[in-house]
């Protein structure tokens, strides 16, 4: 997997985790911005900058995050693995 396509996961995934954690709802991404996750407790949000050439350039190696995909942090590093949570927060495969 590229780098691009790594840091894009795992900026869904962190952002994810932490709106959760504070709102206990799921994050919802928006068309035309990037999130960005450096680490831990380093996130940022941006507007992309505007034109194809910009989003060709983006998506020319990104991954999409299959669906039931579950991200969470262990020891200050982010992980994702395929499964679901059920509503009392244990992981199951379905």
């Amino acid at each position: 997997m590229t780098n691009l396509g790594k840091t894009l996961i795992a900026t869904a995934a962190f952002a994810a985790i932490a709106t959760s954690a504070l709102s206990q709802s799921a994050w919802e991404f928006k068309s035309g911005m990037a999130y960005t996750y450096g680490g831990p407790g380093k996130m940022s949000a941006m507007a992309m900058a505007a034109g194809d050439k910009n989003r060709s350039a983006m998506t020319k190696n990104a991954t999409k995050v299959p669906n039931n995909t579950v991200f969470f942090m262990d020891n200050g590093q982010l992980y994702s693995t395929s499964g679901m949570l059920d509503p009392t927060s244990n992981f199951y495969l379905p």
